[in-house]
């Protein structure tokens, strides 16, 4: 997949005939965007098209609205999740509040058809652009019947008769609902980030924790323990990750994500790490003792091995 960052640049890479494209920020790449994506990757290669998406950075809501702490996955891990979707070519406009203001009209006029070749675009059911969200399917419909290019709407897609989109899958986090999550995400939800120094608690009472430092832009789980594995460059470990403010020893505020690798010896400060939750064991709590916290790590652990022995 080919990733620019403006249309000069991607002119500059193009030069095919035909293209199909779609529209949107597929925050998450849940399982919603993959079938669609899926849906648009056929239909490229039976038209011998490329398949280009169009997306944004930051996302709207950000500059818009000022939210913070609410992507499913930073502007890398999309590109890695769209990548592995088939898309020939990524482009991500910056999203400013000048750029928020260009009506439906000007933006498909900008941003979509400077190109020669559009075959068919694809817009999500829900999917509404150019300025106070005042471009829709029937705006778009008009615009590309001018131009005799296909639109085509995708449909609203569900699982278990509930619909998918990355605001269920943010709920679903925030609850804590892991197991609901892999199924609106159609593969296990991650946070990656570099080990970080912490405060060598784990390792005192003998439970050692990788202290992730992950993007504060991302949503995290609800405090609690879960059964995780961890990816280190190629390799991946069985482990219990907790998220909270270790109440126990009352160290303030901030939410730390700990990761306790089963039957893992090796040092591992500075590295690059992908943990990747399966499960919710419990909510986090605050223990009358050390030696109580020690005895439920240890039942903890217990639980994750044999989560493991049995899949």
């Amino acid at each position: 997949m080919i990733v620019v960052k403006d249309l000069k640049e991607l002119k500059n890479v193009y030069n095919e005939n035909k293209i199909n494209v779609t529209i949107g920020n597929f925050d998450g790449v849940h399982l919603g965007h993959r079938e669609f994506l899926a849906h648009i990757k056929k239909d490229s290669v039976q038209d011998h098209a490329k398949f280009v998406v169009v997306t944004f950075v930051p996302h709207p809501l950000q500059i818009l609205k000022s939210h913070t702490g609410f992507l499913i996955n930073t502007y890398a891990e999309r590109r890695e999740l769209l990548a592995e979707c088939g898309v020939d070519y990524l482009l991500e406009i910056d999203f400013t509040r000048d750029f928020s203001t260009l009506s439906p009209e000007a933006f498909l006029e900008k941003f979509i058809f400077s190109f020669d070749g559009i075959a068919k675009i694809y817009l999500g059911h829900d999917f509404a652009f150019g300025a106070n969200k005042s471009g829709d399917f029937h705006v778009a419909k008009t615009f590309c019947d001018t131009r005799k290019t296909s639109l085509i709407l995708q449909q609203e897609f569900k699982v278990k008769s509930s619909p998918v989109s990355s605001t269920e899958v943010r709920t679903a986090i925030q609850s804590g609902s892991i197991e609901k999550v892999s199924e609106l995400l159609g593969r296990n939800y991650f946070l990656s980030g570099r080990v970080i120094k912490g405060e060598g608690r784990g390792k005192k009472i003998g439970f050692p924790t990788a202290n992730l430092g992950y993007d504060k832009e991302l949503i995290i789980p609800a405090k609690g323990v879960y059964i995780t594995q961890v990816k280190i460059k190629d390799m991946v470990y069985n482990s219990v990750t907790n998220i909270g403010v270790n109440p126990t020893f009352n160290t303030g505020y901030d939410i730390h994500v700990e990761s306790h690798l089963l039957d893992f010896t090796h040092d591992i400060y500075g590295e690059e790490i992908r943990v990747s939750f399966i499960k919710k064991l419990r909510d986090e709590k605050k223990f009358p003792s050390v030696n109580d916290l020690v005895a439920q790590i240890k039942a903890d652990a217990d639980l994750a091995r044999d989560y493991f022995k049995h899949e």
